[in-house]
């Protein structure tokens, strides 16, 4: 029956974090550092207003238009940007809905879409699901730098879209405003759209600020814009989200979600209402908390021999580049990590993609290894004691 499978459905496979997952629940006691969820309960204040919009009944199909109205007052507060209500937005299950339907909204058969390497797996999934090519390119590490050289030849009078994740998942790389700005100038030089996966816009460290590319002049009626409750609430299991956009785009893909999945769940549309009605408090105390796991876990990987040369800005992981001493790839010492310490990483390799690399690039392609720290100070802890278990007496790590 495998002969009646799509073309695309036949090459797809579990990811790398899917496969050390199932290892890890092998392990007994195994600290999961490798999915971007916390293992922290969400905030009191928006599980009581879940659980009251439940008892109220708001229990059936819903559009809560009221949603809309929060996240485009959030985008005039945050980016200066206005957007209507009634006509721009479109509420999804999650941003990986509404990046889906963004993508199935604009990319036909053949059309070539840009993105930054390292990426996320699922936005090169999406694109394919419609027909589209990914076309990538890549970051310079070790501080992830815009090549404006690389970016500029790899537009093709094909290319229909790019696809921005700013703060980046895996770096941490928070993209600045002369980065954005070049980008911005590709995209109106091509006439091409972007899409921007922006679900760790409030987690951003020290002084640095989200920017978003829809905020660059000539970019907001160019732009996609896909975000979320998941990351900024602790609620990854709720899948609210959103896409914002010119209205006509925004029609397109509110009726490709409709047809899909037909309404976000209710009564978390309603609890939604609560949580970005938040007190500016709320997010100065998010930052500062996830700066705190950073810094702690950042010190913990300097100290077993992981040269840290690119502290993270934004989001909730640490893209560790392995000791130069290490002879094993990534996959192997976070099963070696997995087996000896019972604590689960990501393998970078799973991020990178081998036609955007040259072949001194190639090299790094499986040295790195991605931790996340949206855990508890209690997980964090402890797994920083099994790690450090396997440092010896010189303070290298014992795996290889």
């Amino acid at each position: 029956m495998e002969k009646k499978l799509s073309s695309v459905a036949k090459t797809l496979t579990s990811s790398p974090i899917q496969q050390l997952s199932f290892l890890a629940e092998r392990c007994s006691n195994a600290i999961n550092l490798a999915e971007g969820f916390p293992d922290f309960p969400a905030p009191s204040h928006v599980k009581n207003a879940a659980v009251s919009a439940i008892h109220s009944d708001f229990n059936q199909y819903r559009h809560v238009q009221g949603l809309c109205d929060c996240v485009a007052t959030q985008m005039r507060e945050a980016q200066g940007l206005e957007f209507d209500p009634s006509t721009d937005i479109a509420i999804c299950c999650g941003q990986t809905e509404a990046f889906a339907a963004s993508i199935f909204a604009i990319i036909d058969q053949g059309d070539e879409v840009i993105l930054f390497d390292p990426s996320f797996e699922t936005y090169e999934t999406c694109i394919r699901l419609a027909g589209g090519v990914p076309v990538y390119v890549s970051l310079d590490p070790p501080h992830w730098k815009l090549d404006a050289d690389k970016l500029n030849k790899a537009f093709t009078g094909r290319t229909k879209a790019l696809v921005l994740n700013s703060p980046h998942n895996p770096t941490g790389k928070v993209f600045s405003k002369n980065e954005l700005e070049i980008i911005a100038g590709a995209c109106t030089t091509w006439d091409i759209l972007a899409v921007t996966d922006e679900v760790y816009e409030h987690v951003t460290f020290e002084k640095e600020k989200h920017i978003s590319l829809a905020s660059i002049p000539g970019m907001q009626k160019r732009t996609i814009i896909t975000s979320s409750l998941s990351k900024t609430f602790s609620v990854t299991g709720w899948r609210i989200g959103w896409a914002i956009a010119s209205a006509g785009i925004a029609s397109a893909i509110r009726n490709i979600h409709v047809k899909i999945t037909d309404s976000a769940p209710a009564p978390f549309q309603e609890a939604a209402l609560t949580a970005l009605r938040s007190p500016p408090e709320f997010f100065k105390t998010l930052r500062k908390d996830y700066e705190s796991k950073r810094d702690f876990v950042v010190e913990l990987l300097a100290k077993v021999g992981f040269p840290v040369h690119f502290k993270p800005m934004g989001s909730f992981f640490v893209f560790a580049e392995l000791p130069s001493s290490c002879t094993l790839t990534d996959v192997e010492l976070v099963e070696e990590m997995i087996r000896k310490a019972g604590v689960v990483a990501v393998p970078g390799c799973g991020f990178f993609h081998g036609s955007s690399l040259s072949s001194s690039e190639l090299c790094y392609r499986n040295r790195y290894i991605r931790f996340a720290f949206c855990k508890s100070e209690d997980t964090l802890r402890v797994a920083a004691e099994r790690i450090s278990g396997l440092v010896d007496e010189d303070g290298k790590l014992k795996l290889f």
